[in-house]
């Protein structure tokens, strides 16, 4: 049984929320909370939750500020931002605050089911969205920033790798601007994998905006 939280200040959505959770089986809602200072206040350090599901835009504390607190507080509760904004900005900002997963409050029930079992047994869930949201958003960017190197021990080649990689260029694409060969662009990409932790090459996506080598 997992414990789940839920923090939104729309009373109704949430109640309802509430129920469809606990309707899926293997979920238990340990409270409600209208924001995130009502919800720290709630939290209790003996009782910790798995899974936050958290709400981007409520008064006193916002979803971006409590996910930064859990982040720097209680770094393994996991959250999973549930919000009506499908902008580019507002996903950059929850995951860079720590979230784990986006998801938009008009999806369907069997989407919040998969999302939840994602979050709690893969530690995230990147949707179609929020993919899409990404690439767009890195293929806008500059991609010569010259504080790369100084920020991760990579490699020249890797980091160039890692910037093609968050473009919508496919790996043999990468290969041929790299001027290496599909199974070289194979070896940087293995290596990134293990160097990083890293299974995916969303995960890749991530790791370059949250430690700079792609600016936002």
């Amino acid at each position: 049984m997992s414990n789940v939280v839920l923090v939104d200040d729309h009373v109704l959505l949430r109640n309802g929320l509430a129920s469809l959770i606990e309707s899926f089986g293997n979920y238990k809602v340990l409270f409600e909370a209208n924001n995130g200072k009502a919800f720290i206040e709630k939290l209790n350090p003996k009782a910790l939750p798995e899974l936050v599901l958290m709400d981007i835009n409520m008064p006193e504390m916002d979803g971006y500020e409590t996910c930064l607190w859990l982040k720097n507080n209680y770094p393994d509760i996991k959250v999973l931002a549930l919000s009506m904004y499908d902008n580019e900005n507002a996903v950059i900002r929850m995951f860079k605050a720590g979230a784990k997963g986006y998801i938009l409050k008009d999806c369907e029930p069997a989407e919040l089911r998969a999302a939840l079992k994602a979050v709690i047994t893969k530690g995230f869930y990147y949707s179609e969205m929020v993919t899409g949201k990404l690439i767009h958003t890195i293929n806008t960017l500059d991609e010569n920033n010259s504080q790369a190197k100084n920020i991760i021990k990579l490699n020249d080649r890797e980091i160039t790798f890692l910037k093609l990689a968050c473009t919508e260029l496919t790996y043999k694409e990468i290969a041929d601007k790299m001027f290496v060969s599909p199974r070289t662009i194979d070896g940087y990409r293995d290596d990134l994998f293990e160097k990083l932790n890293i299974k995916t090459r969303v995960g890749l996506v991530m790791y370059a905006i949250k430690n700079g080598i792609i600016t936002l």
